[in-house]
């Protein structure tokens, strides 16, 4: 399908978005990759340093509320300076995160790294969808979304293979981590050499928000009165509550539950972001095709959620719970680029960096706060409820999305 800029009727060559999406796609993959900076490392973290996991576990929160509180601030300075200089100073941060982990005599010189990692991870969302919903033409914006996605999965996905297999190869945890801040270097210098293609102040579609310049200018705090801004913070937090539920905590309590080796249920985490890259792809294309997309969300993410409490019923063959786990994640999937869809409707014009950054704070709080809640329940005992657990915050997140849609459906009946 042909596009066009906006006021002239030249069409906008598929080359120019799939470059853009491409290096932003790049940038989001090497967040998520960072994210998982120090875990991987763990056990030669706990050799060499004697840390017990209630410090390793510190290092995470840490990473994940400096992540959170500066995501919210980040969207302000997004808005204000532009969206490329601030993903150039991320990805030294990462950089920086990566050399303070391989340079590391004890326990501060990690926290310090964590710290540098959350510092870098805060502005990703906001600078990315500001340069996405400025530089893609809106109907390839689904497939931004997409490729987005997939790309952050991917991310979450590489990281162990890439640290722990070059720590065991080598010998030296210190080593993975300077090939770490490698990776983050490189990067940054291909975004620096393909800079035109990130430049959100030249986008074609960025002057399209500026039509109303009579309008009176707003606070830059008043998006924060928006019911649908906390709605979409609130589906955030609930969603990413599931998703660390999986992450951390399935393979142990399928272990438990059905008697499997650790080795097998391992799996499931790679199974559940791999059905989400997948799900991704589709939902791409449905964004697209479908005007109330609360609709695609909550149908999908409920479809997870039933596989969830199979799963957390126990009743099931061993091999079948894994991979019913494992497809759960296609569902949340599917739901991910409309998700983003509907945030970008739900954010007033001239406010895109400011808005992703708040709402997106809610997915660092969900990993903050979830994480230590499942964990408790598995030390109870209570292994059915990491599932149940995971399938009634993506209810929950349903209801969320069913509200801010139901909103925007109201809004637009106003303005007709």
């Amino acid at each position: 399908m042909t596009t066009t800029t906006a006021g002239t009727n030249a069409p906008t060559p598929l080359r120019k978005d799939a470059r853009t999406i491409g290096l932003i796609g790049l940038a989001h993959g090497t967040s998520h990759f960072f994210h998982m900076l120090l875990p991987p490392l763990f056990p030669w973290l706990i050799q060499e340093f004697h840390l017990s996991y209630s410090e390793l576990g510190l290092l995470v929160s840490v990473f994940f509320v400096i992540s959170g509180v500066g995501q919210a601030l980040a969207g302000f300075v997004v808005d204000r300076v532009g969206a490329r200089p601030v993903l150039f100073l991320a990805l030294c941060c990462f950089t920086l995160a990566a050399l303070a982990a391989g340079f590391a005599q004890g326990y501060t010189g990690l926290m310090l790294a964590a710290a540098l990692a959350g510092l870098g991870n805060a502005p990703f969302h906001p600078v990315d969808f500001t340069i996405l919903n400025k530089r893609v033409s809106p109907q390839r914006l689904g497939h931004g979304f997409s490729v987005h996605g997939i790309s952050g999965n991917l991310g979450w996905a590489a990281a162990p293979v890439f640290l722990a297999g070059i720590a065991t190869a080598t010998g030296s945890w210190r080593t993975a981590a300077l090939a770490a801040a490698v990776l983050a270097g490189s990067v940054l210098a291909l975004l620096l050499w393909q800079r035109d293609a990130i430049d959100d102040r030249q986008g074609a579609w960025a002057h399209q928000a500026q039509g109303g310049a009579g309008a009176p200018a707003e606070h830059p705090m008043a998006f924060l009165r928006l019911p649908s801004v906390w709605l979409c913070f609130s589906f955030f937090f609930w969603s990413t509550c599931a998703l660390s539920a999986i992450q951390s905590f399935a393979s142990p309590a399928l272990q438990q539950m059905y008697g499997l080796p650790l080795s097998a249920t391992a799996l499931v985490v790679t199974g559940y972001m791999l059905c989400g890259a997948a799900g991704m792809v589709v939902g791409g294309f449905l964004v697209g095709r479908v005007q109330r997309l609360e609709k695609i969300i909550g149908i999908c993410l409920m479809a997870s959620a039933v596989l969830l409490v199979l799963v957390g019923s126990g009743a099931l063959p061993s091999m079948v719970a894994l991979a019913l786990a494992s497809l759960a994640g296609l569902g949340t999937g599917l739901a991910g680029p409309s998700r983003d869809m509907l945030i970008k409707r739900a954010a007033p014009p001239g406010a895109t960096g400011r808005v992703y950054g708040t709402v997106y704070s809610g997915l660092d709080l969900g990993f903050a706060l979830a994480a230590p809640v499942f964990g408790a329940m598995l030390d109870r005992g209570l292994t059915g409820g990491i599932f149940h657990g995971a399938a009634l915050t993506l209810a929950l997140g349903v209801v969320s999305a069913a509200l801010v849609g139901g909103g925007l459906a109201r809004r637009q009946a106003q303005a007709a």
